[in-house]
């Protein structure tokens, strides 16, 4: 059934193309207002999501008239939160937060991720500007949330992150930054300081682009159950070491 003129209309002044020459075109969409409260914690972000698309005849109708039938359930797209005048504001804090299932979810004490990502929303509010990328295909720094089950299993063993990952046939980290790193782009061109403990990333990220002058860590959300993890965090994958680490029980 075709998406009515209406439907269209109410729709098409909030998506964009974004165009990048030998690139599979993105369709970015919002900002829808999306009020977030988690704990003692409230504030109201603007929530865009975006969508790589086939072919190079591209328009937002034909986007539209394609969702009934593009099965999108079965793949991952990922979104940004923004907060404040991101397009003009002079400083701006950004986090590229790869989806943790386990983490973010659940709440699993394996891992710092849903402390990271809480903590990054509340910092950027503080702040009063900024933007936390939601990036939906780097569960299990890019493996997928299946093989990341097996790696699991391996760790439960004794294997760190970086051994299991490898011990299943993949590199320590396959994520890619670039459809993330265009749509920053898209919202805005003033460099932005990253919130990151790993400054390889950082480098990584300026080499394919990204427009950062600086990078603020973010430590906590130790456990018994993830202080092997954080240390292997630090020991293999370049990252700062948290100077006053405080162990939660």
């Amino acid at each position: 059934m075709n998406i009515t003129k209406q439907t269209k209309d109410l729709l098409i002044d909030k998506m964009n193309i974004i165009k990048t020459p030998g690139k599979d075109d993105l369709c970015l969409v919002g900002p829808v207002n999306l009020p977030v409260e988690q704990g003692d914690f409230s504030t109201v972000f603007q929530w865009y999501t975006w969508l790589q698309l086939d072919g190079t005849e591209n328009d937002k109708e034909t986007v539209l008239e394609s969702l009934s039938k593009a099965n999108l359930a079965f793949g991952q797209q990922s979104s940004v939160l923004v907060y404040g005048d991101f397009q003009k504001s002079e400083d701006a804090l950004v986090r590229m937060h790869s989806i943790c299932h386990t983490g973010d979810i659940f709440g699993s004490k394996r891992c710092d991720c849903g402390y990271q990502l809480h903590q990054s929303m509340k910092m950027i509010a503080e702040h009063g500007c900024g933007a936390i990328f939601y990036l939906a295909d780097h569960e299990g720094r890019g493996i997928g949330l299946f093989s990341k089950s097996l790696a699991y299993l391996l760790q439960q063993e004794g294997y760190d992150t970086v051994e299991a990952n490898q011990a299943l046939g993949f590199e320590d980290d396959t994520r890619s930054y670039e459809g993330a790193i265009r749509v920053l782009r898209e919202l805005r061109e003033n460099p932005v300081t990253l919130i990151t403990n790993n400054p390889k990333k950082l480098n990584a990220l300026k080499k394919h682009g990204l427009a950062a002058k600086d990078h603020i860590p973010l430590w906590g959300g130790l456990t018994d159950d993830n202080s092997f993890y954080l240390d292997t965090k630090v020991k293999k994958s370049g990252h700062i070491p948290q100077k006053k680490p405080t162990l939660i029980v």
